[in-house]
């Protein structure tokens, strides 16, 4: 099962602390927009988006479609068949994709210690 890149959605409480404490540590701005409280940076294929108000914890976060440089791949499994097989596997959701579309949906799914997990298809 591909999931995606790989990222980490920090629930920040100061996004301009936050930027400044990261870029001490290497991380460069790659996107996003700091005045909608929300910043997407890089140090080499690491990637951490900065959130502030928009999530209640910090989310695991996972884009099929995209390589850690946000490009486009070539082929992918789609996040509706990521869905259908985790149902088949049992797995219990929070939000789900709509399965009748296609393009951009996303679905998340909680781990057993209560870590939320979002699974974000952008193409």
């Amino acid at each position: 099962m591909q999931l995606g890149a790989f990222s980490i959605s920090l629930a920040v409480k100061d996004i301009h602390a936050s930027k400044a404490f990261y870029e001490k540590l290497g991380f460069v701005s790659k996107g996003g927009n700091i005045e909608q409280n929300w910043l997407i940076l890089k140090n080499g294929p690491h990637v951490i988006g900065l959130f502030q108000g928009m999530f209640d914890k910090n989310i695991l976060t996972f884009n099929p479609g995209w390589n850690q440089d946000a490009q486009q791949l070539d082929s992918f499994t789609d996040v509706r068949d990521l869905q259908r097989q985790l149902k088949a596997k049992g797995v219990q959701f929070s939000t789900e994709a709509d399965e009748s579309t296609k393009g951009p949906a996303s679905f998340v799914v909680v781990d057993p210690d209560g870590n939320p997990i979002l699974v974000d298809q952008h193409v």
